[in-house]
């Protein structure tokens, strides 16, 4: 499993667009990507699940990824958010 948190910087959050780009974009690997807010969570590639999180700017998130392709996930999930939220 691996885990990394992640303070958001786009004035809106996590919103549609960068959410659905997300969405897409886990659905190339085997691992599953779920991100946890507080005590909700959501699996990343479930649009409507995700954006119900209601993330905004200055919250922490932690994204975990589990799976036998999770190394190269996580690194691609973290530049994602890192170039997009």
């Amino acid at each position: 499993m691996q885990e990394f948190t992640y303070t958001l910087k786009d004035p809106v959050g996590i919103h549609a667009r960068p959410a659905g780009i997300l969405a897409r974009k886990v659905k190339d690997f085997e691992s599953t990507v779920t991100i946890i807010k507080g005590e909700q969570s959501a699996s990343a590639g479930a649009l409507m699940k995700v954006m119900a999180l209601g993330a905004k700017q200055g919250d922490e998130i932690t994204i975990r990824v589990e799976g036998p392709d999770e190394d190269v996930c996580a690194k691609v999930v973290e530049g994602f958010f890192r170039e997009n939220m």
